[in-house]
């Protein structure tokens, strides 16, 4: 339990189990301000930072904490030899079950000034590098003049954090390429498009005017991205079927980087046209489909949180986003599109 030194206005509660107040009186308790107070507690490790962040005296946090204790008949806090604060165990069940409290309170907020008509909220976004940098930047600074008042956060992350960050609610909008499917993430709308050979315009691969073999691309430096990113699980079995050894090859975990490396001329980058659209358009790079049979698309889209509402803020971008996607138009690759949301 949290302790302050008592005084006449602040006595100490003793925890008692037989003294904890009923189901009925603690729903009364969570709805008071004792559990904000431990949720900034419990955030922070901290009564002082608690009481800095939420402007009030410490002994007033301490003394919320006590009477919350007092009522579930539990400690929720415990002291070290340090006197380092830490969770007991009754208090990691409560705060994984009110953590959230905040981020429930901030989108109310944000939804009743939208109602209000005073255009503010926040929408944090978790994105892969590639659609980050081939859509986004023109469906944000279109999004930003139609809700000039609504703010963006935009993280670029590996496709596995994407997701975590969509379960721990950390984000509310992610972009990536959902090829294993997760029973908490749902996908708002996908497109499939071809994995290839991505070249210089004057590299020797570029003269056949269709699909190029892993065969055909291993006779020349190659690049390709590692095992982190989704196109090299999707290749790798096919690269074993074209080869028995595998030759010396440039790995990278950047797709920016793969674009970059073909546009140097020596390197065939197996990748998609995903983020080599200009390049693509403008003659310097040309991009070959592979023509291994059975070969998979590699999927990308759109994905949330299933089971839970958007924020307001975060379903009017959601929906902008939906049908920019739908426009987006890439070189001869595109093969399904899917809205499952």
């Amino acid at each position: 339990m949290v302790k302050q030194s008592a005084t006449a206005e602040e006595p100490a509660l003793p925890v008692s189990r037989g003294q904890a107040l009923s189901p009925a009186l603690l729903a009364r308790i969570f709805y008071q301000a004792s559990l904000v107070h431990f949720n900034a507690v419990a955030e922070h490790l901290s009564v002082r930072e608690a009481s800095r962040r939420l402007n009030i005296a410490a002994s007033a946090v301490s003394r919320q904490i006590s009477q919350l204790e007092f009522a579930l008949g539990v400690e929720l806090f415990v002291r070290d030899r340090r006197r380092r604060l830490t969770l007991s165990p009754a208090g990691e069940i409560l705060y994984g079950h009110t953590r959230n409290l905040g981020n429930i309170l901030d989108s109310a907020v944000d939804e009743l000034e939208l109602l209000r008509g005073l255009k503010t909220g926040t929408v944090r976004i978790a994105t892969v590098e590639s659609i980050g940098i081939a859509f986004l930047p023109e469906i944000i600074s279109e999004f930003g003049r139609r809700y000039p008042g609504l703010q963006l956060e935009v993280s670029m992350v590996s496709g596995a954090e994407v997701i975590e960050r969509l379960i721990d609610e950390r984000a509310e909008v992610g972009f990536g390429f959902p090829t294993d499917t997760h029973p908490q993430i749902s996908v708002a709308l996908h497109r499939d498009v071809h994995i290839g050979a991505m070249i210089r315009h004057d590299h020797p691969l570029a003269e056949s005017r269709g699909p190029v073999s892993l065969a055909e691309c291993l006779a020349h430096p190659m690049a390709i991205a590692n095992s982190e990113i989704s196109i090299r699980r999707i290749v790798d079995p096919f690269l074993l079927q074209a080869t028995q050894t595998l030759p010396p090859m440039v790995e990278v975990d950047s797709i920016r980087m793969l674009v970059e490396l073909a546009l140097t001329g020596r390197y065939v980058s197996i990748t998609t046209p995903i983020g080599a659209q200009t390049d693509i358009a403008e003659g310097r790079l040309v991009f070959r489909p592979l023509s291994e049979e059975g070969l998979p698309a590699n999927r990308f889209g759109v994905m949330l949180r299933g089971g839970g509402t958007l924020p307001l803020a975060a379903a009017v971008f959601l929906d902008y986003a939906r049908n920019q996607f739908l426009r987006i138009e890439l070189p001869g690759a595109v093969l399904a599109e899917s809205d499952e949301g």
